[in-house]
């Protein structure tokens, strides 16, 4: 394991030895990825989406048996129980809160004066000047080379914007895989960078390896990004489901996206009222459709499927598009030595160009 190379406001506010970031990806990230990640440096993001209330609890005390490091947990700022999530997050001392949609002033505020750290994540830079006058810690970009729902733009374009924008520390997502990606992060004037398919296809992810091939075996163009799973764009890899999904109508997935939704309300221990509290949620913060809404339990269901029980044929993978250029499956260790160790060669061999 390797000592710390690089120093970042990212590192110095989170406490991390390392500024990179493993994203909360659903069913991904788990207790076993998160504290890998945390053990060896960066800052694990648990995934509570896909997590009930107590659920997320037993996942937390997990990690805190598993490490001692500083991580984090991804929070969905609509959901109608966020207040007593943020509450678990306050009661174990969680020292950053991740959300990948806005949380309000009120709720980043009840975190920070328990010095929790809060991280929104965005995808343009009137979002990022909005959630830092409202007090956020920091901010996560993704480019369009990411997961897809924060938008289409490329992170070589988003990035600069979101930092001309806003004085807080900013953490580049969206197409970052080795050392030099993080160099040029950096050099931008990143604080840091995330990844999500990197960390899913490392030795410490829970994927089923015959999952882990198939993302191996794809090529740059093996991925697209599709509304008509969620709702919202989502970027998949290209498999027979996803294809069939594309090209079907909307009646045809009627009755397919009803079981889900059942499926969903259990595995979430949810009331009716519960899913239709956050149905109007996210309807009006994200301004979704009576269509889009209903699409929108498929996601958990579907990548459940995919990612938790290796069935492509029933279930659907997400994945960022930098996923053509991954090759093998380090530890989480590895890979993050690997990465700063390649990013502090970039950073001095630059460097060296100055006269």
């Amino acid at each position: 394991m390797i000592d710390q190379l690089l120093s970042t406001p990212l590192t110095e506010l989170t406490g991390v030895r390392h500024p990179v970031v493993q994203t909360g990806m659903g069913w991904v990230a788990g207790p076993s990825l998160v504290s890998a990640t945390a053990n060896a440096g960066g800052l694990g993001i648990l995934a509570s989406a896909t997590m009930t209330l107590p659920e997320l609890e037993r996942a937390i005390v997990e990690v805190k048996q598993r490490t001692d490091a500083p991580f984090g947990v991804n929070l969905r700022a609509d959901a109608a129980d966020a207040p007593a999530r943020c509450d678990l997050l306050i009661s174990y001392g969680v020292k950053v809160a991740s959300f990948a949609l806005a949380p309000k002033p009120d709720l980043i505020a009840r975190l920070k004066v328990h010095d929790i750290v809060v991280i929104p994540s965005v995808g343009l830079p009137k979002h990022a000047v909005k959630v830092a006058s409202w007090g956020a810690d920091a901010v996560m970009i993704q480019g369009g080379e990411g997961g897809g729902h924060t938008g289409s733009v490329p992170t070589t374009l988003l990035l600069p914007t979101v930092l001309d924008a806003v004085d807080i520390p900013v953490i580049a997502a969206g197409g970052f895989f080795d050392g030099r990606g993080l160099a040029a992060a950096l050099s931008y004037g990143a604080a840091g960078v995330g990844m999500g398919t990197r960390f899913l296809l490392t030795a410490d992810s829970r994927v089923p390896d015959a999952v882990k091939q198939r993302y191996l075996a794809a090529s740059l163009d093996d991925t697209v990004v599709t509304r008509k799973v969620d709702g919202m764009p989502h970027r998949m890899l290209r498999t027979d489901l996803v294809e069939q999904v594309e090209a079907g109508a909307g009646l045809r997935r009627l009755v397919p996206t009803a079981r889900r939704t059942l499926e969903f309300k259990k595995m979430a221990g949810m009331s009716w009222k519960q899913l239709a509290v956050d149905g109007r949620a996210m309807r009006k913060e994200q301004g979704r459709t009576l269509g889009q809404l209903a699409l929108a339990a498929n996601t958990p269901m579907m990548l459940k499927a995919g990612l938790v029980d290796g069935d492509a044929s029933a279930g659907v993978l997400a994945s960022g598009q930098v996923v053509g250029v991954i090759d093998d499956l380090p530890t989480c260790e590895d890979l993050i030595d690997r990465v700063v160790t390649e990013a502090a060669g970039a950073l001095k061999q630059a460097g060296s160009y100055l006269t």
